[in-house]
């Protein structure tokens, strides 16, 4: 959905609801996890735009590891008698 939204795409008021909760969701794993890091954000000018920025290249990479590993896991294929 992240890069959907990015590229201008609409969507309807349910689309967006789930995609808040997402990211909600997300910054709630960051805090509790990443404790220094979310201190590092808290009370910029522009956290708001740091915690977006992170959340996207998360998704991102999150995306390409799965790819990857879709990419490396042979199908298999029934052997013929």
């Amino acid at each position: 959905m992240a890069k959907a939204l990015r590229e201008g795409a609409a969507y309807n008021q349910k689309d967006i609801i789930d995609f808040l909760s997402e990211f909600s969701m997300f910054k709630d794993r960051v805090e509790k996890k990443f404790k220094d890091v979310a201190n590092e954000l808290k009370g910029k000018s522009n956290e708001h735009d740091l915690w977006v920025s992170l959340y996207l290249i998360a998704t991102d990479y999150a995306e390409d590891t799965i790819n990857k590993r879709q990419k490396q896991v042979p199908e298999k294929v029934p052997k013929v008698s």
